[in-house]
Formats: C-alpha cells, structure tokens, sequence
C-alpha cells in the first residue's frame, strides 16, 4: 500500500506495466488514419518504436473521431527525417517532426525525460525549458493526465498504459499524473485544461486533481498572457464552452482568466445574453459551421462595456465618446490579461460602436448601416440582445428586413445589369451566380438564354426595388419588337426575403421561377437551402424540372 502511494504521488509508473490486447481494449490498427499508420510502419521497419499517443488514443476508446494523429517514437528527430520523403524539424523548445502525406501532417515527436533535475524552472515551480529525451516510461510520466498517455502499438494492436489511464477512462476521471501541486506549479495551463478536457469528454475531475486549483489560481499571473489567451480560446471553441464556464467557477478560477465575467454573470441579463451567446458558439462547433472569436469576446464583455458607458453618461458627457472610452476601459483590463489580439479587438469594437446606431435609424443613418464592414456580425449581435430581451425584438426585426436577402433574375446585358444593381439606394450585390445557358422560352426563333441570379442586401421596399428594376431597363432600351419577342435587358424580381405578395403590378415570389430550371440552377448556386414562399424547397422544385437544361457556362 505504501509503494502504491509513493508512486501515485510522484507519478511512477505502477510495478505492473499493463499492455492491453485488443480483445480487452476494442481499438483496431483500422481506426487510425492511413498517414498514421504508415508513419508507425517506417518507423518499426527501421528499427525504431512507433505508437500513437495521447488525445487520439483517448478519444478513439471513447469513441470519438480524432481531429489529428500524433506518433512517439525512440528515434531522435535526425533520425525519423531521412525516412520520409517529405518532412521538417520543427520547435526550438522542443525538437519535434513533421511528416506530410498527402493532405495529413503527422507530428512525430521522440520520448521525453521527466527528471526534474533536467528542466529549468522559476522560482514558483513553472518549467521554462525541458529539452531533454528520455525513455517511454519517463515520456508517459511526464504527461499531463492519465488518460493522455496511453500508447497504442498499431503493430500488435496493444494499448501501453502506465498510469491506469484505461481504468480512469472507464471510470470516466480525469486525474493528473503525479502529485497536482507540483505539476500544476510545473505549467498552471493545466489547470484550465484540465476543466476544458473534463468538460468537452464528460469526465469528473478526481477530488486530489481537483481540491488544490482554487488555492492555486493565483498562479495564472505568471502565464504569459498570449499562451493564457491561446488556451482560453480553445476552451472557449471546445463545443462546450457553456460548460467549461460552468466549471471555471465551481474549481475557482474564473477571477484568474476573465477578472469580469463573474460580475457579468451575476447581472440577470448579462447571464442571459452570455449563456445564449456561449450556446450559440456551441452548436456552431458542433455542426462545424465557422465561428468569429471576435464575436464571442464581444459577447462576454459587452454588459461591462454597457454598465462603464452608463456611469460617464450620468456624468454629462457625450454619447459617442463615453462609449470609446468605456470600450478603452473595458478592453485595458482584459488585455492585461489575455493578449487579445489587435484584430479581435478592432472586430469588437466596430460591433459595439453600431448597437447604438441600430437604434437611431431615421432617416439615412439606416441605410449607411448596410455598407459597414462588420454590418451582418453587428446585426448577429443585435439579434442576440433581442433574444436575452436586452432590446425589444421589434428593433432586430426591423433591422431583419435591411439584411433579409432579395434575388433579382438576370437575363440579357448582365454586366450592365450588375452595374446598375450595385449603384441602386440603399443596396449593394452580396452574391452573384455562375451564367446558365438554356434553350430559349417563349418565341423560339432567338438565341439561347443566357441567365443568372444576383442576392442583393437592400433598405428599399419591394415596391420601390420593382420600380428601380424598371427603370434599369428603360434607361438600357428594354423594348420588345413584337408581342413576347425577346427584351434587350430584362430583370425580374423574383424574391423578398420570405414575403409573399400579389397586388397589380407584383407578385412575390415571382409566380413562374419554381417552373424554369434556367432560374432555379443559379438561385441554388448561391442560396443552396433557399425555400420559395408558398412553394417549398427549390431543390424540390429543380428535381421536377429534369427535362428542363440548363448548362453553367463559367
């Protein structure tokens, strides 16, 4: 009992090394990449070990589908690059290999020693330099949890363990290998990994890797704020981002990365507006749709931007500088602490500088809205503040209809065509489809059609829009010769957002599109899961059109 605890204290390995065979373990050498595996054989070959190591392994026995494959190995990095046709020594800290097949890269790193006496530290404990090679056991040792090192052998098929990562993986613990004191003195990162990792698998964070962290957080201070950043943005992107914030403030430590979110959180809607914001950015990662950084910091720091630019307006001044000066307040703090970059900071203060202006919109400060740069990610905002119930949703509706996307068919002069769109009020061409080319409709004895579809971001009504439409083409001599010979220039409005519309002189949608492929092919081109009002899906509608060509010709 007594060795037990030595060696769990100091992260020995067990006396007993387990190396599990498949029948126990379940992974097969057919679950890694072809990249991974192939590197593992060259490796071997050349009489060198091979194995994949860490995350991968982890997330493959809890059945999740790895985003990279990383290989140890006891071969130095001079020795694993002559074998590959295409690699690179990357690092300065640490020497490691890059291995490029095909469109995979595989980081082949050499085992690494975790003898105290070889690293440089601090004077708290932090490592600063650790270049030294070691053994596999001391390579697994010096690894952060139990459950990121695992080693699976592709060759036999067997899963090294040394630190009882299976057993915890099965038990679903997180638990820090070694003493938690100690190694989270070594790098404080991981303690937010440690919450990011149990949050994002599922896992209970052990009580001896828990209990010291709040204690400990204190040790942030020293991190470097770029790395603290990197990690924060990992955490933030995980998936689970509602849940790592969750976790940050039960361990104690979210005074130690965002000194304002607890004050944040403790606002009712601050809570509201975050955790929606936190939830959408979830489901984003999730479905693997992109996600602007910017956008989410915007988030957790807005109801602190609003509560500084509040107490300068009770002061008397100006609204527009009390707001500058509160987003310079706001983002000075943080930025002592997390280097949040130039860029992100640029974003978010163009997104907080127009919330104010959606709500003074008379007149033509609605239109100017739509040629802002960050127009559609300040509008994402505004619709985020509706939903908490920060501003009525009334004013984001109203905005909706400046952003709610309009088609215009174009067939005949589309260079002109697109000119003249670009100049209208208020509007601006955010999309343009390929050409298609189709036989002619109607009188026959003319040339094939030549059409396209343009996606506009306009201010003005329908109405107004047709009539713009109109005077397009009288001004470029739209005539016909006889009744339902050919127009010179021809537009069509075929749709308002999701209205639907018949009066006199417009109906909306344009009552024959879901019947033309020449339409339907360049509206799918651009607007893939566009529905037609009244009608349905238009992919639905393209798939009764088969006898209908229409061929994309640039």
């Amino acid at each position: 009992m007594i060795k037990r605890f030595i060696r769990r204290v100091f992260g020995l390995p067990s006396e007993a090394l387990l190396r599990m065979p498949r029948e126990r373990h379940g992974l097969a050498r057919g679950a890694i990449s072809p990249a991974a595996a192939k590197v593992c054989t060259v490796l071997r070959e050349a009489g060198f070990s091979g194995y994949v190591v860490g995350g991968a392994v982890r997330d493959l026995l809890l059945g999740i589908v790895p985003k990279d494959f990383d290989i140890a190995t006891d071969a130095r990095p001079e020795q694993v690059k002559p074998l590959f046709r295409r690699a690179l020594i990357i690092g300065r800290r640490f020497r490691l290999v890059h291995v490029m097949m095909g469109p995979e890269t595989v980081e082949v790193s050499t085992f690494r020693s975790a003898d105290p006496d070889t690293s440089e530290k601090d004077e708290h404990g932090r490592v600063l330099r650790d270049n030294v090679f070691g053994s596999q056991d001391e390579d697994a040792r010096r690894r952060d949890f139990t459950v990121n090192a695992l080693y699976f052998d592709p060759a036999t098929e067997e899963v090294v363990d040394f630190h009882g990562g299976l057993a915890d993986l099965k038990k679903r613990v997180l638990r820090v290998i070694g003493d938690p004191e100690t190694r989270y003195r070594e790098d404080p990162i991981r303690m937010l990994r440690a919450v990011r990792l149990g949050a994002k698998l599922g896992l209970t964070l052990d009580a001896a890797t828990r209990e010291p962290i709040a204690e400990m957080a204190p040790l942030l201070d020293r991190v470097p704020p770029a790395r603290l950043f990197d990690e924060m943005l990992k955490l933030l992107l995980s998936g689970h981002a509602s849940a790592c914030l969750r976790q940050l403030r039960e361990v104690g430590l979210h005074k130690g990365v965002l000194p304002l979110l607890d004050v944040i959180l403790e606002q009712p809607l601050g809570e509201r507006f975050v955790t929606l914001a936190l939830a959408q950015t979830d489901e984003r990662v999730q479905t693997d749709r992109p996600v602007s950084p910017a956008f989410l910091f915007a988030a957790l720091l807005w109801h602190e931007v609003v509560a500084a630019w509040k107490v300068r307006l009770a002061r008397g001044e100006r609204s527009t500088p009390a707001l500058e000066a509160a987003m310079d307040m706001v983002l000075d703090v943080q930025c002592e602490k997390l280097a949040i970059t130039r860029k992100l900071t640029a974003t978010m203060r163009e997104v907080w500088s127009m919330q104010p202006r959606f709500e003074g919109r008379s007149g033509q400060r609605a239109y100017r809205l739509l040629e802002a740069p960050r127009f559609r990610m300040a509008y994402d905002f505004l619709a985020l503040r509706a939903a908490s119930g920060e501003v009525p949703a009334e004013l984001e509706a109203e905005i909706g209809h400046y952003r709610a996307p309009k088609h215009v068919g174009l067939g005949k002069g589309l260079e002109q065509a697109l000119a003249e769109l670009d100049r209208l009020p208020h509007s601006r061409v955010v999309k343009r489809s390929s050409l298609y080319k189709s036989a002619p409709a109607g009188y026959a004895n003319q040339p094939d059609f030549i059409n396209a579809v343009a996606q506009l971001e306009t201010g003005i009504s329908a109405d107004r829009l047709l009539s713009e439409l109109q005077a397009i083409e009288s001004r470029h001599g739209r005539r016909r010769s006889f009744a339902n010979a050919p127009r010179s220039l021809d537009l069509d409005l075929l749709m308002f957002g999701n209205s639907e519309l018949k009066t006199e002189r417009l109906t909306l949608p344009h009552p024959r599109m879901h019947e033309r492929a020449f339409v339907l092919k360049p509206l799918l081109e651009i607007s893939p899961e566009i529905s037609i009002p009244g009608v349905g899906p238009a992919e639905n509608s393209l798939k009764n059109l088969a006898n209908q060509a229409a061929e994309r010709i640039d």
